[in-house]
């Protein structure tokens, strides 16, 4: 999930209400009987493309993005436990006052026990962003489908906001993905769907990915459910 799925109508930080709806369709899902792992971004806190003027390392920036992911990812455990769910915090960076490490065994057993299990400080690494991370953890985990909630509706085959003719893609294979993302026609606006390092990730593995808007819960929900729902399916 983009961390631009918590601003709702705010520029910068978490709309609380969106917050709760959010995770309501979280647990919709779970009390269907799935496993539930989720990789937060942090982009209505802090990420690199957005502070370049800034002076910050490059590094240095990169760590306060992995540190903004777990502000996030605590304040979204602690609104599924408000709602009767049961999630943990797994930080890639170790902070154990607020979260555990991120330990592949650790993380399976608490999905294995039925808790929703957040997956927090992206990578662990700088350089790398929160779309390879859920690639990663989708590949250690077993995961056997991949939702991004991101700031466009879908995929499409150039940027809809600069090219009014752009297509929705409802399906494409992996290599089209791969190809579309090296090429840079994924992106509406400042985001790009899905990066060309992630998408190999996912074509290698044929994990399947689907892609819808960050702030259409209802389309979150049937994307994950199987249901149909607007926005791009990318699989065999």
């Amino acid at each position: 999930m983009s961390g631009e799925t918590l601003l709702g109508s705010r520029k910068y930080g978490i709309e609380f209400g969106i917050l709760g709806k959010l995770a309501d369709q979280i647990l919709a899902v779970k009390n269907k009987g799935y496993e539930v792992a989720i990789v937060l971004g942090a982009g209505n806190i802090w990420r690199f493309r957005d502070t370049q003027g800034s002076g910050i390392d490059r590094v240095a920036s990169d760590y306060m993005g992995m540190m903004a992911t777990i502000m996030n990812s605590v304040a979204l455990m602690s609104a599924i436990e408000k709602k009767g769910g049961v999630a943990r915090v797994c930080s890639a960076i170790d902070i154990p006052a607020v979260a555990e490490p991120y330990i592949k065994r650790r993380a399976e057993r608490h999905l294995e026990k039925g808790r929703i299990v957040i997956c927090a400080g992206g990578t662990g690494n700088p350089y790398f962003t929160t779309d390879s991370a859920a690639a990663l953890r989708a590949l250690e985990l077993g995961c056997d489908l991949l939702v991004k909630c991101t700031t466009t509706d879908a995929v499409y085959d150039a940027d809809p906001k600069t090219h009014p003719g752009a297509t929705l893609l409802e399906r494409i294979r992996f290599e089209d993905l791969v190809r579309l993302a090296g090429e840079g026609h994924v992106a509406a606006g400042p985001s790009v769907v899905f990066d060309p390092v992630a998408a190999r990730v996912l074509a290698r593995d044929r994990i399947p990915l689907r892609v819808v808007h960050g702030r259409d819960l209802a389309a979150l929900r049937s994307a994950i459910l199987g249901e149909p729902f607007h926005g791009t399916l990318v699989s065999d």
